[in-house]
């Protein structure tokens, strides 16, 4: 078992971290043969996430314990509520969604979950759980999307999501999230470390079922 907290929580959780990583619907999206009727579901469903991951950023903000970390955060959030946000209307344009579908779409289950686990982490105002969540939530596009030397396909709706996941930001991010939960890990009790460890597993799983749930049918979630 490893000294630092994020791999071991990775460790504790690898055969549904590696499910997540190799998932059919990252492969797709690599090769740039996702079918639209799947892109479109996926996009619906993950744009409704946007609102609670920025509450979920600024509840870390506003529980790191210095002024450092909620200046990196900040800035993430920034990237979220510009560049990513831009890629969801545009693509959501080029599939013909409309309106009403991407702002109050019926939400699917695991949409609901992974909702709920982001305003539970918020909620509890504690700095580790909710970077174990962003751990999860950033880190496996990270290990899914950022392949060397891989040649992005021709289509925006899918290169530029590789792209959001695979360059020197990203990778700096997701390395500082990594590093400051190690930190976090170093300084709580066992019971918050239990309590962090926890919402790490119930993200990876979730996303797991996020990704399985796209290729459903509607209503068979």
């Amino acid at each position: 078992m490893t000294d630092r907290f994020s791999e071991s929580l990775q460790a504790l959780n690898q055969p549904v971290w590696d499910a997540c990583i190799h998932h059919r619907f990252i492969d797709e999206m690599r090769a740039g043969s996702l079918d639209d009727v799947v892109l479109r579901r996926y996009l619906v469903q993950d744009y409704q996430f946007i609102n609670q991951f920025v509450a979920l950023l600024g509840a870390a903000i506003a529980s790191a314990d210095s002024f450092a970390p909620r200046v990196r955060l900040a800035q993430f959030a920034a990237m979220i509520t510009s560049d990513e946000n831009t890629y969801f209307q545009r693509s959501l344009d080029e599939l013909q969604v409309p309106a009403q579908e991407r702002e109050t779409p019926p939400l699917t289950l695991p949409t609901v979950q992974f909702q709920a686990l982001m305003g539970q982490a918020a909620r509890s105002q504690k700095y580790a759980n909710c970077l174990a969540v962003l751990c999860v939530a950033e880190g496996l596009y990270l290990d899914g999307f950022d392949q060397p030397g891989q040649t992005l396909p021709p289509r925006f709706v899918h290169a530029e999501w590789i792209s959001l996941h695979a360059n020197d930001f990203f990778r700096d991010f997701v390395g500082w999230l990594r590093a400051e939960l190690d930190r976090m890990g170093e300084s709580i009790d066992p019971d918050a470390r239990a309590e962090a460890a926890d919402y790490f597993s119930r993200a990876v799983a979730l996303e797991q079922a996020f990704f399985d749930h796209v290729y459903q049918p509607p209503g068979a979630d």
